[in-house]
């Protein structure tokens, strides 16, 4: 009877583990007329930048929509200047303040730990909002989470905040870990209405060459660019 106590305490002072984690899928409206379109994400996690996508954004006037961190920002000053001189470009997302998985419980989302509570969930959202506001004079209206996987918990909480969800319905580059051939093909080959996730944090990775080269793939095709706030899209939750 006392260990039966024991265990019971223990599961009431311990987050529960979160068992129907959630990955929302998002597309925007297909271009139509034969002109086909697909809206740019990237992650800005932590760490530097990568020049070669940016440098290829902003050469070829190729808008995108950027999901920030805010220690992220804190490490990136320049760079941030240099996002906020083309407004017309870039539309700045929130990604949390510290890269957490809007997870409530303490099981471990790729390697990530999670907010564990409802209260640290908020208080991630609320600190990637502020820190973008402080920077780039704006209010983020997408947010996106570290894994983009969330606790369906989580998930309402943040929509109650008044965000919509980033989800996406391609990921270019799987978190920046594949070769540089693969990612152009996937991008490369990217259909009507995709949002594409990739990665504009890791310089020194040999994926990002591959997604500058495939966003130039779409553009040869024809493809028009989109960000999220200019552009119809449709939200689907999956787990």
């Amino acid at each position: 009877m006392r260990l039966w106590f024991i265990l019971v305490l223990l599961a009431l002072a311990s987050p529960a583990v979160a068992k129907d984690l959630r990955e929302p899928r998002l597309t925007i409206a297909k271009g139509g007329s034969g002109h086909p379109q697909v809206a740019l994400t990237f992650d800005a996690c932590s760490g530097g930048v990568d020049e070669r996508i940016l440098k290829t954004l902003v050469d070829n006037r190729i808008p995108a929509t950027l999901f920030v961190t805010r220690r992220w920002l804190v490490r990136n000053g320049p760079t941030v200047k240099l996002l906020a001189a083309h407004p017309d470009l870039f539309e700045i997302e929130n990604h949390g303040s510290n890269h957490v998985p809007a997870v409530v419980g303490d099981k471990p989302v790729f390697g990530i730990k999670p907010a564990g509570t409802l209260a640290n969930v908020r208080a991630e959202v609320e600190g990637g909002a502020i820190a973008i506001t402080a920077d780039f004079g704006v209010q983020a209206g997408w947010y996106r989470d570290a894994t983009a996987r969330y606790s369906s918990d989580a998930l309402d909480l943040i929509k109650s905040m008044g965000f919509r969800i980033g989800g996406y319905s391609l990921s270019g580059d799987y978190g920046a870990t594949v070769p540089a051939a693969k990612a152009e093909r996937i991008i490369g080959n990217a259909r009507d209405g995709d949002v594409i996730i990739a990665h504009i944090n890791q310089p020194g990775r040999a994926s990002g060459a591959g997604v500058a080269r495939g966003v130039l793939a779409l553009k040869a095709k024809g493809y028009a660019f989109r960000r999220l706030d200019e552009v119809d899209t449709k939200e689907d939750d999956r787990r």
